[in-house]
């Protein structure tokens, strides 16, 4: 039986509801404090034992909770959310510190461009630039930073 949002969804197809109630919902939150949102909505999807073996695995060599991969998981296939590696998020922390260091010289220039009477269309490309800049840190700083927590081992 699949439940969503705590309403059993019976058949293959999905096409008898009935109400069930959900004791309760565990609040997953990511790295990122910004991105902490309560989850409301609960799935529930039956596995053979081979499967969940499976499934845990793949979560523990991700760094995430079962929870947090199998949501990234749905939300990737939807082409939502991707999932990241460690590489990943390597990768995306020398993108950002290689941004911060264009950003400080954008700030260089915009200063230079303010002292020397630079045109003002030169000048609004620069701030256009630094918005642009700007969006692209926060941006990868997101997408960086979100992951599940680390999988607890239960033993």
């Amino acid at each position: 039986m699949l439940t969503i949002d705590g309403r059993a969804v019976d058949g293959a197809c999905g096409c008898s509801i009935r109400d069930t109630s959900v004791a309760h919902v565990r609040q997953a939150t990511s790295a990122a404090g910004a991105l902490r949102q309560r989850k409301d909505r609960v799935v529930h999807a039956r596995f053979a034992a081979s499967e969940w073996v499976t499934a845990q695995r793949a979560a523990r060599n991700a760094g995430m909770t079962l929870s947090a991969f199998m949501r990234s998981l749905t939300l990737h296939g939807a082409d939502i959310m991707p999932l990241l590696a460690d590489e990943d998020r390597a990768v995306f922390e020398l993108l950002h510190n290689d941004l911060r260091a264009i950003d400080v010289n954008l700030n260089d220039l915009v200063r230079l461009s303010r002292q020397h009477n630079v045109s003002a269309d030169s000048a609004a490309v620069l701030r256009e630039l630094q918005l642009v800049l700007a969006g692209l840190m926060l941006e990868l700083r997101r997408v960086a930073a979100r992951r599940g927590r680390k999988l607890r081992e239960h033993g």
